[in-house]
């Protein structure tokens, strides 16, 4: 049997282009009764941005880290419509998730920017989660373990251990995302195990023992204790299951039952 893991889960929602205020403060006032009680993990709510003062006033006094959707690498400057660092810590959060799919897919996010934005949070204190993942025809053509290594080298490889230590990654199979399709435990964690291997070559068995590695990819209530069972998996990132405050009560505390 595997050691215990020293790593503290995380479970992370990443609410998309979803919720006005209203409907944070709305969301909160069900789901932090429902998370009073839990310990065994981190929890982590990402709002859009306009949205963040209401999560940050609604998650006050509890356990629940509020966290940016992305961000700019420059504190400032003509970049309209854009968000920094600064902003982001001023208004309350601790972290950002950087390099999602839908970003690298939709908005032209590449590795080097992924890489700009991450130093620009660390420097800001945030704690970056950072997305890897491969796209269906990249895993269809025995490219997963080529891509992983791509996206990890161009996001940390200018990074020292000290760097390193806050980040989260998340593993999230493009092909898996808001399709209903989940990547199997084994799968998922064959994955994670590889990432792990990479924090290992450029950091060190220590950085790589500590590094928590969240699944992202259609996770739901039902299929969440069974990723969560492998030794790799240190979370989850939830995306449309974690709009509805039940649910993803239901993911946080899939210890409980």
């Amino acid at each position: 049997m595997a050691a215990a893991s020293p790593r503290v889960p995380v479970v992370a929602g990443n609410w998309k282009m979803f919720k006005t205020g209203a409907e944070t403060r709305e969301f909160f006032a069900t789901f932090l009764p429902l998370v009073a009680r839990t310990s065994h993990c981190g929890i982590v709510v990402a709002p859009p941005f306009t949205a963040l003062a209401a999560a940050v006033e609604s998650a006050r006094g509890s356990a629940v880290a509020i966290a940016a959707q992305n961000l700019h690498w420059e504190p400032q400057g003509a970049f309209t419509g854009e968000i920094s660092a600064p902003m982001l810590v001023e208004s309350g959060c601790s972290g950002v998730i950087i390099g999602h799919s839908e970003r690298r897919q939709f908005f032209g996010e590449t590795d080097e920017t992924v890489a700009r934005k991450l130093r620009a949070a660390l420097a800001s204190g945030l704690e970056p989660i950072v997305c890897v993942g491969e796209t269906l025809t990249e895993r269809e053509a025995g490219q997963t373990e080529q891509v992983l290594d791509r996206q990890f080298q161009g996001a940390f490889s200018a990074l020292t251990p000290a760097d390193f230590s806050p980040i989260l990654v998340a593993y999230e199979p493009v092909w898996a995302i808001g399709t209903g399709r989940t990547a199997t435990p084994e799968l998922a964690d064959e994955a994670h195990r590889f990432l792990r291997s990479l924090a290992a070559r450029r950091f060190g068995d220590d950085a790589a023992s500590r590094l928590r590695i969240l699944y992202g990819g259609s996770v739901k209530p039902e299929n969440i204790r069974g990723l969560m069972a492998k030794d790799s998996i240190d979370g989850a990132l939830v995306g449309g299951a974690s709009l509805d405050p039940r649910s993803f009560a239901a993911i946080v505390n899939y210890k409980e039952g």
